[in-house]
C-alpha cells in the first residue's frame, strides 16, 4: 500500500522552494495547520455542545456573529501568538489588527490576515464551513509594531495563502507560489496527508456560482451574463449548471476541482460588492491564479488591487479563465449607467 505524504514532510521537502527559506514560513504554516485541527474537532461536536447559533453580538462588518465565529477566531490568535512567527494579525471579526510585541515576537518578519471561520451560518444545518488565511511578509521596520501598511498590501505581495474546508473531509489547501497542493485530514491517525497533488482549475468550466436571489439588484451586464449561461447552445455546452451553497470555501473548493466560475457582484444591496478583499478575495485571487485560474473584481486584476482599508469589500469573479473572460465580456458590454 503506497504510503502517503504528511503536509509537515511537505513543507520540509519543498522549504527551499519559499521565497524566504529560512524556516520560519514553514513553521507558520505548521502553526495553521495546528490552529485548524482544533476548530475541525469543535465544528465535529458543534450539534452537542452549546456552540451552534448566534453569539447575541455583531462584528465589526455589522453582521451577526455566530457562537464559532468567536471561538474559531480566539484559537488562531491563541495558536499564532504562542508561536514567534508572526509580529501581527488582522481578522474579518475584528476592527483593528493585533500587534505582537512581546520578545518572542520582536524579530519576526510576517503578518498573517485571515477569515477565521467563513460561512459560519451554515453550521447550524450541516453545511461545509471554512478558515481563510493569507500572509504578507511585514514591508516596516523589523524589531518595530507592525503598522496598518503591513496590513494594507496587494495581493500580489503575498507569500502564501490558503483556506481550510471543513466538510464531508477536512482538507488543507495552499499555495506558495509554486503551484496548489491540498492535504487531506485523517482524524485516526491526527496527521493531514497530501492528497491533490498540483491542482489545476479547467479552462472552462459548466458551473456557475452567484446568488441569483439578489438577481434584481445585479449590474445589468452580470444579469445577462446569467441568461448567456441559462440558454440553450449543444455548440457551446449550455446551459450550464448553477450551484451555489453560500459558502465561499465550498464554492470555490468545487469550481477548483470541478471547474466554474464564483461570483459575488457589486449591487443595489452591496454596493462595493460583499466580499472583503484582505480576507476573503485576495487569499482566494492567488490561489486560483496559482492553480492556471483568473479572478477580478469584473474589470481589474483582483491581485493588483492597492488595499485602502481594513475591511474594504469588492466585487468578486473567480474560477475557470474562459468563464471569467466571457463574463467581464458582459460587463463591458453593458457598462454600468451610474
Amino acid at each position: 500500500m503506497e504510503r502517503h505524504i504528511t503536509l509537515g514532510e511537505f513543507i520540509i521537502q519543498n522549504q527551499k522552494d519559499f521565497p524566504y527559506a529560512k524556516g520560519e514560513l514553514s513553521a507558520l504554516l505548521s502553526s495553521i495547520r495546528l490552529a485548524g485541527k482544533m476548530v475541525n474537532q469543535e465544528i465535529n461536536k458543534a450539534g452537542l455542545a452549546n456552540i451552534i447559533g448566534a453569539a447575541g453580538e455583531e462584528n465589526v462588518q455589522g453582521e451577526a456573529q455566530q457562537k464559532l465565529d468567536v471561538l474559531a477566531n480566539d484559537m488562531f490568535i491563541s495558536t499564532l501568538r504562542k508561536r514567534g512567527e508572526i509580529c501581527g494579525l488582522a481578522s474579518e471579526e475584528m476592527e483593528d489588527h493585533i500587534v505582537f510585541d512581546d520578545e518572542i515576537h520582536s524579530d519576526s518578519k510576517y503578518v498573517v490576515l485571515i477569515d477565521p471561520l467563513d460561512g459560519s451560518s451554515n453550521i447550524d444545518v450541516n453545511v461545509s464551513v471554512g478558515t481563510i488565511f493569507s500572509i504578507y511578509r511585514r514591508v516596516t521596520k523589523e524589531g518595530e509594531p507592525v503598522q496598518l501598511e503591513d496590513f494594507l498590501q496587494p495581493g500580489n505581495k503575498q507569500v502564501a495563502a490558503g483556506y481550510l474546508v471543513y466538510g464531508t473531509s477536512t482538507m488543507l489547501v495552499y499555495t506558495t507560489g509554486n503551484g496548489v497542493n491540498a492535504f487531506t485530514y485523517d482524524p485516526g491517525i491526527g496527521s493531514f496527508f497530501l492528497s491533490h497533488p498540483n491542482m489545476r482549475v479547467s479552462e472552462k468550466g459548466k458551473i456557475y456560482s452567484i446568488n441569483e436571489g439578489n438577481y434584481v439588484h445585479m449590474p445589468e451586464g452580470v444579469k445577462q451574463y446569467i441568461k448567456w449561461c441559462q440558454e440553450l447552445d449543444p455548440s457551446t455546452n449550455r446551459p450550464l449548471t448553477s450551484r451555489y451553497i453560500g459558502s465561499l470555501v465550498a464554492d470555490f473548493h468545487r469550481n477548483l476541482l470541478k471547474g466554474g466560475i464564483y461570483i459575488y457582484p457589486k449591487g443595489t444591496k452591496a454596493p462595493n460588492g460583499k466580499l472583503r478583499l484582505l480576507y476573503e478575495c485576495n487569499p482566494m485571487a492567488y490561489l486560483i491564479e496559482q492553480a492556471g485560474g483568473k479572478a477580478s473584481d469584473g474589470h481589474t486584476r483582483i491581485l493588483d488591487i492597492e488595499p485602502k482599508e481594513l475591511h474594504q469589500r469588492v466585487p468578486f469573479f473567480c474560477g475557470s479563465p474562459i468563464m471569467v473572460e466571457k463574463a467581464e465580456e458582459f460587463l463591458r458590454r453593458y457598462p454600468d449607467q451610474d
